[in-house]
Order: structure tokens, then C-alpha cells, then sequence
């Protein structure tokens, strides 16, 4: 059975995702000062990192119009599978819901379902290749979406950033925590919620306790075991490496990826951050 695989640019695929063919980007844009970036296979993203670093302003995110993904619906080969950073974070998922209700009125015939990732990044990553791990397994349409809606449930996402200033200016953080992380220049761990909201684990004083601050959190965590851990990072490969040892070291995961940030992943994330998703 032939299927397509949809994701916005939040998504960090793998290498091995992005050689697949499986899968078909649909970028959000990010706007830093006068200049704009678009999150596609083109964009650097050291270039994004530096800029955002030296900008003074609130940068912010434009999320794809309906009109980018009901192209990508129309080009699609048999049943179509959707998937989007949480709809709390943006307005990505709800773009994509509505030009799916577009595409079905043209088109009744076909299968097409837009999923909420409740993540981003290494979390949207790991719910897209469970989705085309059921989907090549030849299984039906609503038996995929079921499948996938367990695993997005049971997914859990925490993350490390060197540096805060993003969530600050966006309003992502608490200000309580912004006075906190400022004052005192400590690392949050935070992670997401089921519902997709950003919330705080722990804190530490470097970024080498944070991560394995991290780490304690997935061990105390036995719904981890035989899992796939994705961790994505924002322009230190360092860091993702040892994030890596001390999860095999520690943890009980069936595999370990490491991908890199793209676009919207860096925004947020900045240089030096953390993103992982089991």
C-alpha cells in the first residue's frame, strides 16, 4: 500500500529519514531583524544561529499557510499521514488541518490524517518514522492512525539550551524562570507536557550536570526501556555525543539517533542546545 509522509520543518529527520524519500518538508519561515529565513533544505543554520544571537529584537516564526500544504496533499501518492509540532506551540497543525478538510472535499475518496505531535523537533522525528514504520507494515488506514496516536501519548520530550534568550523574548518561559536563569545563569531541564506545553524538570549549574540531570529523569522513567531515544542538537555534536554514552551507559533503549536542528529547532534551541525524544 503507497503512502506519503507530511511533516512541518520543525521536524528534525534523521540523515536516514531525509535519504528515505518517505517524507516531504513543508517549511515555516523566521523572520530575525529585516531579514527572513526560510526553513527548508536550503537554509544555513549557523548562519540562523549567528543572527539571531547578534539581534537585539523579538525574532518570531510564520507558520506554512494552508495553501503549502494542500500543494503538498495534491502531490501526494496514496494515503497521507500529517505530522506537526504541537498545535500549543503553533499554528502549524491547524494549517495543516484545515487545507486536509480542502483536500477531502476535492478529493473523498482518499485517506489523509493530520496529527498533532503534542512535540517538535526529536519527538516530531520519532512520531514520523513510527508512522511509516506501521504504514509499511501494510496496516490499515485507521489502524495506523490508532498505532500512532498510542505512541504520540506515551512520547516523552526533554531538552537543555545553553542559552535562553528566545523562550524569554517569546514568552515561552515563566517570569519567574526568567528571572531565576538570568540571575543566577543556570541550565533548565524542561520538557514538554502530554498536551505539548513547555514545562521545568530541574535546573543545574552547567550544561554537562543538566545533561545528566537529563539522564536521571529517563532512568527513573522504565516506560524508556526498549524505546528509540532521538536526540537533536543545535550545532554541538559534542554535547549530543555525550548525551549518547551516558544514555547506553545508563538506559535501556533499543537505539539511539542523533539528528541536527533545523531551522525552527534553532530558533528556539539556539547554539548549544539539547532536544531529546523517547
Amino acid at each position: 500500500m503507497s503512502f506519503s509522509v507530511i511533516v512541518d520543518s520543525c521536524c528534525d529527520l534523521t540523515a536516514l529519514q531525509r535519504g528515505s524519500g518517505l517524507y516531504t518538508n513543508i517549511p515555516l519561515t523566521i523572520q530575525v531583524g529585516d531579514s527572513s529565513f526560510r526553513d527548508d533544505e536550503h537554509l544555513d543554520t549557523e548562519l540562523l544561529a549567528d543572527a539571531i544571537a547578534m539581534c537585539d529584537q523579538a525574532a518570531h516564526t510564520s507558520c506554512p499557510a494552508p495553501a503549502d500544504y494542500l500543494s503538498a496533499y495534491e502531490a501526494a501518492q496514496g494515503d497521507i499521514y500529517v505530522v506537526t509540532l504541537s498545535a500549543l506551540l503553533s499554528g502549524s497543525h491547524n494549517s495543516a488541518w484545515q487545507a486536509a478538510h480542502l483536500f477531502l472535499e476535492e478529493h473523498p475518496e482518499r485517506n489523509i490524517h493530520v496529527f498533532n505531535s503534542c512535540s517538535a523537533s526529536a519527538g516530531e522525528a520519532l512520531v514520523a518514522e513510527k508512522i511509516a514504520q506501521l504504514a509499511r507494515r501494510g496496516l490499515p488506514f485507521a489502524q495506523v492512525i490508532l498505532e500512532a496516536d498510542q505512541y504520540i501519548s506515551s512520547l516523552n520530550t526533554l531538552f537543555v539550551l545553553e542559552n535562553l534568550d528566545t523562550l524569554k523574548k517569546s514568552g515561552r518561559l515563566t517570569k519567574t524562570q526568567a528571572l531565576i536563569t538570568g540571575a543566577l545563569r543556570v541550565k533548565l531541564v524542561m520538557g514538554s507536557t502530554p498536551e505539548g506545553e513547555i514545562r521545568k524538570y530541574t535546573q543545574a549549574l552547567s550544561i554537562k550536570q543538566a545533561l545528566n540531570k537529563l539522564v536521571d529523569l529517563i532512568v527513573s522513567d522504565d516506560a524508556h526501556r526498549g524505546k528509540a531515544l532521538c536526540i537533536s542538537h543545535c550545532l554541538c555534536r559534542e554535547r549530543a555525543e555525550y548525551l549518547r554514552m551516558l544514555a547506553q551507559k545508563h538506559c535501556d533503549f533499543s537505539e539511539v539517533l542523533i539528528t541536527e536542528t533545523r531551522g525552527i529547532s534553532t530558533f528556539y534551541a539556539n547554539r548549544g542546545g539539547i532536544v531529546a525524544a523517547y
